[in-house]
């Protein structure tokens, strides 16, 4: 039996299951809010066109309305200004959007600390203990994050100092863009870098490092706790949109 026939027997017995990581979208969605004078993406919303009467007797069907980085998404090397020579959403390779997924489980930090920033050595400390990182593979921080979901006030918890959401340091963003031999980074915030990520040097250095190394980063994920830290198959499944500098993504892990 080849490995793919493998898989497909184990889906067909219920001895592999299928993970959705990917949180609903819908408006009340919570969405990155930029301070001024920068200009936000407008929410997701859904508009009838036709619910089985006059405009459409034998049909429903809806017009959507989203920025391209709303809910579960994929940022593109674009998105960035350090990789504004790279790939558009739909040209990024699809080798790259199925891979091992890596579970980093950060939740006892950044319950004592919303702000906690992952770092090298938090890193390094994790592969001593569990192995390395296989080939492009997906590194899955699961922060606790995703029970904040369905109440946008605690997931962005802004204050005037601005948004408490934990994230990663700038040298390691930059030891995961230039040294590791991974396709992307997921995460269950609303964006790959830190809430107050503005403030480190680079600011935002998650995009900076990322996508300027051609490597891609997915948010808003939901049931990191449901997979081990290695095993899983990951399938990252934005829509194409030429051009695009991300996308709205179904994301599932098989385990």
């Amino acid at each position: 039996m080849t490995q793919l026939a493998h898989v497909l027997s184990s889906l067909a017995s219920g001895t592999v299951t299928v993970h959705d990581l990917t949180a609903p979208l819908s408006v009340n969605t919570p969405t990155l809010v930029l301070p001024e004078p920068f200009s936000n993406l407008i929410d997701f919303s859904i508009e009838e066109v036709s619910a089985y009467d006059e405009p459409g007797p034998f049909w429903k069907h809806h017009n959507i309305h989203t920025g391209e980085h709303i809910g579960t998404h994929i940022d593109a090397p674009i998105h960035w200004i350090s990789g504004r020579d790279g790939k558009d959403v739909s040209q990024i390779d699809p080798q790259r959007l199925v891979g091992p997924a890596v579970v980093l489980d950060f939740s006892a930090e950044t319950a004592e600390s919303p702000d906690y920033l992952i770092t090298v050595d938090d890193l390094k400390a994790w592969q001593a203990q569990h192995g390395e990182f296989p080939p492009n593979s997906w590194l899955l921080f699961r922060t606790g994050w995703d029970q904040y979901g369905e109440d946008s006030a605690a997931f962005l918890n802004t204050d005037e100092q601005g948004s408490h959401t934990p994230g990663f340091t700038a040298e390691c963003a930059q030891y995961i863009a230039q040294e590791l031999v991974i396709s992307g980074v997921g995460v269950e915030t609303v964006g790959i870098d830190a809430g107050n990520a503005a403030l480190l040097d680079p600011p935002f250095p998650m995009h900076n490092f990322l996508l300027g190394h051609d490597k891609y980063g997915i948010t808003s994920l939901k049931n990191l706790d449901k997979l081990p830290v290695f095993g899983a198959l990951l399938v990252v499944a934005p829509l194409p949109i030429v051009g695009g500098t991300g996308a709205p993504a179904r994301v599932l892990a098989l385990s």
